[in-house]
């Protein structure tokens, strides 16, 4: 097998599903459990050109401004949810990004298999390379403030919970003026909300500041992370693999919607998407 091409060194171009399956696992053995235990956090995007950027900072204009605004609302008309009145802020954070609503969180799976998913799953962009992040969240750690270091080693964990991180941080005006000269990377656990969450493996990173760059911040550590670049023409053939592994949306998406997402996805004809023609006379699903 030739090795993968590297077109920068955090950047590794798969040529087969068999490269992209040793890429996917670098890296993840830990010689301390004896496990191949892996530090990274994977997110898959559909097109090479997607950024980092949260869905705060899509939203245009002085939206660093617009946080807590956006945030008080949602909480203040929030009916009929199953968060408790004393919850924290990160709570309601990981409710609000959960349902769409403009944050600084950007979501994250420990599975990269989940990642592929993401890369894979729009078949408007089958003419586009995919990218599939990998960021190494335990080194990741080590440049968080003191405070935030000393309450995850004494937990014994790398990432935090609302639970965790409530004590030490109550409010992301706290969370900036931590280190307000070098913002720095947290990963936050959210709460199983539903079986969405727990079946996507999910996690948040969040910035400390609503406008530091998670793009940026990655150029000044290169370290952390690496990206698979998987080309259009795999798309498919990685596709239809994963279907056959159970990643679907009918899995990743529990519910009527994520059926009718995957139904709707399963049997559209590939023509138009860089394939072939679905074959109308036999039903693929048996």
């Amino acid at each position: 097998m030739l090795p993968p091409v590297s077109t920068s060194p955090n950047e590794i171009e798969v040529s087969s599903w068999e490269e992209l399956q040793h890429v996917l696992f670098r890296d993840t053995w830990d010689g301390r459990l004896g496990r191949f235990r892996s530090p990274f956090v994977y997110r898959g995007v559909r097109s090479r050109a997607y950024t980092l950027s949260t869905s705060l900072q899509r939203l245009g204009g002085p939206y660093h401004e617009l946080e807590n605004h956006l945030l008080r609302n949602f909480r203040k008309y929030a009916h009929d949810t199953a968060v408790p009145d004393h919850s924290s802020v990160w709570d309601w954070l990981a409710v609000a990004q959960h349902h769409g609503l403009p944050t600084r969180l950007l979501d994250w799976t420990y599975s990269p298999y989940v990642a592929l998913h993401f890369a894979t799953d729009d078949l408007e962009a089958y003419d586009q390379d995919g990218v599939i992040w990998a960021l190494n969240y335990v080194k990741a750690a080590e440049y968080m403030p003191q405070r935030l270091r000393e309450a995850l080693r004494a937990e014994g964990s790398n990432v935090f919970t609302p639970e965790l991180l409530q004590p030490v941080c109550r409010n992301l005006r706290e969370l900036g003026d931590m280190q307000p000269e070098q913002p720095f990377l947290l990963f936050l656990e959210p709460p199983s909300l539903d079986a969405r969450i727990i079946h996507q493996y999910a996690l948040f990173a969040l910035m400390s500041t609503p406008h530091a760059n998670l793009d940026s911040w990655l150029e000044e550590h290169p370290e952390l992370f690496y990206r698979i670049i998987l080309p259009a023409r795999l798309k498919w053939e990685t596709r239809d693999k994963l279907d056959q592994a159970n990643i679907t949306e009918r899995v990743l998406f529990p519910g009527l919607s994520g059926l009718s997402r995957w139904l709707h996805r399963h049997y559209s004809p590939t023509t138009g998407h860089g394939g072939q023609p679905l074959d109308s006379g036999r039903d693929p699903l048996g």
